[in-house]
């Protein structure tokens, strides 16, 4: 039995552990307290179910880029289109590096994914919402054409780039010419948000 306190993050770590080597169809909480040298009963008593669990470990997952990116979002001096452009790569990258670094745990999270919507709709929405407010700020600065709103800018710009961060494409980050694809449809975006002159 360990001696160390038992805690949320150390029962979601443990989880992320038994998920990578079972797999979601068969890891179980016995599996996750057994990894901890722990009573299920003790798992329990963090997360009522072993969906709640599921979906804690889901989120803290994708809680990680979300954090990533909102240092990005405070950078107030920077341009709104230096900040748009390096928020998009960064998102990429992370959503990538997941799929590439880790793909049993990717795959994992995938099925976990189709389970939790509302995880992930929360997690959409968080990243709309960064979005909406560097579309935001480059209105206020003029740097941005404010031809629809804020909200409907970000959403349509998170739509355009699907295909580097939602995992259904992950299979197509791995093709040699996917940055410059990604480059060529960034300046697309950038173009069509960029003010015009009077």
């Amino acid at each position: 039995m360990s001696t160390e306190p038992l805690t949320a993050e150390r029962i979601l770590e443990a989880t992320e552990e038994v998920l990578r080597r079972h797999g979601p169809a068969k890891a179980t909480v016995v599996d996750v307290a057994r990894q901890l040298g722990v009573s299920h009963g003790s798992v329990y008593r963090h997360f009522r179910t072993k969906s709640a669990l599921r979906e804690a470990v889901t989120k803290r997952w994708l809680d990680r880029t979300t954090r990533e990116l909102s240092s990005l979002v405070a950078d107030e001096p920077k341009e709104a289109e230096a900040t748009l452009r390096a928020w998009l790569a960064v998102l990429f990258e992370a959503k990538r590096r997941k799929a590439g670094d880790d793909p049993q745990l990717f795959a994992t999270y995938e099925v976990l994914l189709a389970e939790n919507s509302a995880v992930v709709e929360e997690h959409i929405t968080e990243l709309v919402g960064q979005l909406e407010q560097i579309v935001h700020r480059g209105v206020e600065r003029g740097q941005f054409t404010g031809f629809a709103s804020d909200g409907q800018l970000a959403r349509a710009v998170f739509d355009a780039t699907n295909r580097f961060h939602d995992p259904a494409y992950a299979p197509q980050w791995l093709r040699p010419e996917i940055e410059a694809d990604f480059t060529a449809l960034v300046d697309l975006v950038l173009h069509g948000l960029r003010a015009r002159e009077a």
